[in-house]
């Protein structure tokens, strides 16, 4: 008996890939702050030492309205993105504000779909297995393994073992060095927050910062040259 294919579902047909400068570049920092403004010179330091993608998160009081000033001020250098999205409202107002991409901490299928219909790259968050395909089988960009320090990169390994085809980013207590072995386990980006932005939100130095920034930007560059297994991306 001949089996009729079974066509993709919609949102899975529809899903976008990441951005030709998370490509070039797979690091996400990930920005908490007391208020939205506190983002700008850290933001800028970050683009000018070769930092291409920033996720501003919800906690941050003022994200949505501080995320046109902050896009005009980086121009097309950066992409920025909007974190900590957990309902459907958050998801509209993100696109609405012009988010280059969502992040959620959790999987949730309407939020997913409202991303994958606007046709905004969506990472959404999970740990279990059933999670992440879940999410992954909704149209997802790709799926962030959260927390990741939790697991480690070896996680991930086991996981392309029933799922293949699954795109990943590791997120949560990841730090420098934990960087070139999630690369090579195949994660499309690292997201990297604390052991990355140090207390430059806070106050703290901006040239420590600087130099933070460049050196998660080698390490990458490292883990992409000849002979070495770069991102699955």
């Amino acid at each position: 008996m001949t089996r009729t294919p079974v066509a993709p579902a919609p949102a899975a047909s529809a899903r976008r890939t990441p951005s030709a400068l998370l490509g070039q570049n797979p690091l996400i920092a990930v920005l908490r702050a007391g208020r939205a403004t506190d983002y700008d010179r850290v933001a800028a330091v970050l683009a000018d030492n070769g930092v291409r993608s920033i996720e501003l998160t919800l906690s941050t009081p003022g994200t949505f309205e501080h995320l046109p000033a902050l896009q005009k001020s980086l121009g097309e250098r950066v992409e920025i993105g909007i974190g900590t999205i957990v309902t459907t409202d958050q998801a509209r107002r993100a696109i609405d504000a012009g988010a280059g991409y969502l992040v959620t901490p959790v999987v949730d299928l309407e939020v997913i779909d409202l991303a994958v219909r606007a046709g905004t790259p969506i990472y959404a968050g999970g740990l279990t297995p059933t999670e992440l395909y879940s999410a992954w089988a909704a149209g997802v960009t790709a799926v962030k393994i959260f927390p990741a320090q939790t697991v480690g990169s070896a996680y991930a390994a086991h996981l392309r073992g029933p799922f293949p085809d699954l795109q990943f980013l590791p997120s949560g207590g990841v730090g420098l060095a934990d960087v070139p072995a999630w690369l090579r386990a195949g994660a499309v980006a690292v997201s990297l927050g604390g052991p990355l932005l140090g207390d430059a939100l806070a106050g703290g130095s901006l040239v420590a910062l600087a130099d933070r920034a460049r050196r998660a930007v080698d390490i990458v560059r490292e883990c992409r040259e000849p002979g070495q297994t770069g991102s699955g991306a």
